[in-house]
């Protein structure tokens, strides 16, 4: 991997391809790794950057809370220091709130942008609590417990035996995640802000896909709004990880929207 330097926290990323930059951001307790099954394809058509996220993967994890606009703030460094002007943003699950803060506070640097398996909605109040819950697990039981619960219940019932070895590579990557970085982002994720309006609001092309069995974000919390300018795709049969559990499936969703951007650069998709 790659690594620069954004204000004191050191950002490292994989980049491959060539052509109209893809950002893609990974989920909680994930890395850039969550992307191995789909980059290679995407990136014969697009430049695709792949960072880890503020305390995760080999990304600094600072110690105390982190908040998404600070998440979000590594994201536009590393596309500073990659002199990458404007991109199209797909984020999955947490990358997913942290695309809705760029597209709210700096669409000019956005083509499009896309939230995978994501909502713009805020945590509800039982939401906070299974956040605070987290990080007394993580602080107390340690990363490797908690991952052995949290990861299960992203998949699809069905595709956790199914899918075994996808289900353990998954909590691989989690294991990695620095305690303090998981605890940091838990907070921020808790603190979220409703952010429905950016996609009602956003005049950028918007690409939403959801799992048809996600028990972690079901559809209708992903499906917010229906305006012209956003296309809704779901995957069926799978969770709340479907670049592991049907990633060509998604990779033809992505493919079909970049293509969308491509054949309408001219007007106000660009």
């Amino acid at each position: 991997m790659e690594k620069v330097m954004c204000d004191g926290t050191t950002i490292c990323y994989a980049e491959q391809g060539q052509g109209d930059t893809l950002i893609l951001l990974h989920g909680y307790c994930g890395s850039s790794s969550y992307w191995d099954e789909i980059v290679p394809e995407l990136a014969r058509s697009y430049r695709c950057i792949v960072p880890d996220l503020r305390g995760h993967g080999k990304t600094d994890a600072p110690v105390g809370s982190y908040t998404i606009d600070q998440m979000g703030n590594d994201v536009l460094q590393l596309m500073d220091e990659l002199k990458v002007e404007k991109a199209t943003l797909l984020g999955h699950s947490m990358g997913g709130y942290i695309a809705l803060s760029i597209a709210q506070r700096h669409p000019e640097r956005l083509h499009a942008f896309g939230l995978i398996h994501s909502t713009a909605y805020p945590d509800s109040e039982e939401g906070k609590e299974k956040r605070l819950r987290a990080v007394s697990t993580i602080q107390t039981e340690g990363i490797v417990k908690f991952v052995d619960g949290l990861v299960p219940a992203l998949f699809a019932p069905e595709h956790v035996e199914s899918m075994s070895a996808q289900v353990t590579r998954v909590k691989e990557i989690g294991y990695q995640t620095a305690p303090q970085g998981a605890a940091g982002a838990a907070l921020a994720m808790r603190e979220r802000p409703d952010r429905r309006d950016v996609l009602s609001a956003t005049p950028l092309p918007v690409l939403l896909v959801a799992g048809e069995k996600d028990a972690v974000i079901p559809p209708e919390r992903t499906f917010t709004s229906d305006k012209p300018h956003i296309v809704q795709a779901v995957i069926p049969e799978v969770g709340h990880m479907s670049m592991y559990e049907a990633p060509e499936k998604l990779i033809q969703v992505i493919k079909q929207f970049m293509d969308g951007l491509s054949s309408s650069k001219n007007n106000t998709w660009n």
